[in-house]
């Protein structure tokens, strides 16, 4: 079976970051849209999801017309409050197929300042 180019780019990503993981630390992995991003926060040894944020939730559509770099910034200080919560710190950033630029970079920096490491 061929697999496409985003599919490729996931599983490259992805498996790298799964050959290194340790126990103290968990995997963020992103997704974005051209009108959303959400996250989560993976437990790979138990391939369970601990934590998620999403700007499809009620609370965040709810807010007046808000452009999309600060809607990642939202997303990003409502996960790190979450994972301040159950004590989460150490996380591996999964990009997947996405580049390290825009919203994506947004995101990163703003869990970066709000106690994240990776």
């Amino acid at each position: 079976m061929k697999l496409n180019t985003n599919i490729r780019k996931r599983f490259r990503v992805s498996n790298k970051l799964k050959k290194v993981a340790s126990l103290d630390r968990y995997r963020l992995s992103i997704s974005r849209t051209s009108k959303n991003i959400s996250a989560q926060i993976i437990d790979d040894k138990k391939n369970i999801t601990l934590l998620s944020a999403s700007s499809n939730q009620k609370d965040l559509k709810s807010q007046n017309k808000v452009n999309k770099t600060e809607l990642s910034k939202i997303v990003a200080e409502k996960l790190a409050k979450k994972a301040q919560e159950k004590k989460i710190t150490k996380i591996f950033f999964d990009r997947g197929i996405y580049k390290y630029h825009g919203r994506v970079k947004i995101f990163a920096e703003t869990l970066r300042k709000n106690g994240m490491e990776f």
